[in-house]
């Protein structure tokens, strides 16, 4: 069986509980509220206020009306859940949306390759390095690699370089934290590769034909042949390597851009007027969009309501693209890329969701069986 068989035949999306819909919907309560404070808060302002975390913390967790509304949105999201796991509605409809997604398997690589090489160019053309924040010009390193992964080119080793390049400017230019997605991202496109269309599917496809001249001077095929049949065995992890990147990112962004540095968050508020939109004070809205984007990281990482987290997650990028028209798209279409991956594949080996849909299985079975023994004459 070929790599790209092997993905396309693993299906760790069907592990999944009905339980990993209720996410959507019951998470929308906390993130309508906090999406629109949702954004890499660097590229839209240039100052921050004045004011520690701890002073931050202790003004807003003293008042009741901060405190309440986040008390009160936690409590909402957890009696949804609760409810929908306990009556589990609309089955068709998950059986359905899930049949859908099983039929772009094929596409992921493609996927992937487009989402990161696609701001790879951006920045090259732009003059900053991966992150708008890193105003350094790399114009033609970013554009060679960017481009080489819209044409899946040597995939893996373009996927590799740029890795090895974005963890070594993270040394030089910590800002590229904002854009930690690139490390999960381009981990992913390593490890599942090319797919099709690309050009490498193309030329191992002429190399590996009897008879072609260009068979002749390949020097590549064979070992490259080789090192898919070995990689092919980890393709399955995709769906895990991709939401832990994703997750890892949200939590960066939700703590380290928020809670911890509440003074260019609130200045994200002012600028915005987005009090005026929903009149709350703006530590509410610092808050909530941080505790938003810290607890579906959370849930990504560990594997919890993987499908539903990465909808709620497309929902807050669209949000905050609307919102702040200054927040550059081109931060964010990785993020975009990653969340679509995890709508298609589910969450993949070592998930929480992988534990839920075995209660779920054992109380199908169970009530499977005590309708037999009622119906037994």
């Amino acid at each position: 069986m070929t790599p790209s068989a092997r993905l396309l035949s693993t299906d760790p999306g069907r592990t999944l509980s009905r339980a990993s819909r209720c996410a959507l919907l019951a998470v929308c309560v906390a993130s309508a509220i906090a999406g629109t404070a949702s954004a890499h808060e660097e590229y839209v302002v240039d100052d921050e206020h004045a004011v520690g975390v701890g002073e931050f913390l202790t003004e807003s967790l003293t008042d009741p009306f901060v405190v309440g509304p986040l008390l009160g949105g936690a409590l909402a999201v957890l009696a949804l859940v609760g409810g929908y796991l306990a009556v589990r509605p609309f089955p068709r409809d998950v059986a359905a949306f899930r049949t859908a997604m099983d039929e772009y398997r094929g596409y992921v690589p493609w996927l992937l390759r487009i989402s990161f090489g696609i701001p790879l160019i951006g920045a090259g053309f732009s003059g900053y390095f991966i992150s708008p924040a890193v105003e350094i010009d790399l114009r033609l390193v970013q554009v060679a690699l960017g481009f080489l992964l819209l044409f899946g080119l040597a995939t893996r080793l373009v996927a590799l370089i740029g890795l090895v390049a974005y963890l070594v400017g993270l040394v030089r230019w910590p800002t590229l934290l904002l854009q930690l997605e690139f490390v999960g991202g381009l981990a992913a496109i390593a490890l599942v590769g090319s797919g099709k269309p690309s050009a490498d599917h193309v030329l191992q496809r002429v190399a590996g034909t009897s008879g072609t001249v260009y068979r002749q001077f390949d020097p590549v095929h064979r070992r490259a042949q080789a090192f898919q049949e070995w990689i092919g065995a980890y393709e399955p992890l995709l769906p895990t390597v991709t939401r832990v990147g994703l997750g890892a990112t949200f939590v960066v962004l939700g703590v380290g851009q928020k809670l911890l540095r509440p003074g260019i968050a609130l200045a994200v508020v002012e600028r915005y007027d987005l009090t005026a939109v929903l009149p709350v004070p703006p530590e509410l809205w610092v808050l909530g969009a941080g505790l938003t984007e810290a607890a579906l990281g959370v849930a990504l990482i560990v594997g919890l309501f993987t499908r539903a987290t990465a909808g709620v997650a497309i929902f807050m990028f669209t949000l905050t693209l609307f919102a702040l028209p200054d927040d550059p798209v081109l931060a964010h279409v990785g993020l975009f890329g990653m969340a679509s991956v995890l709508l298609i594949t589910g969450s993949g080996p070592s998930a929480v969701d992988e534990y839920l849909a075995t209660l779920a299985g054992d109380a199908e079975r169970a009530d499977a069986a005590r309708s037999e023994a009622v119906d037994a004459p």
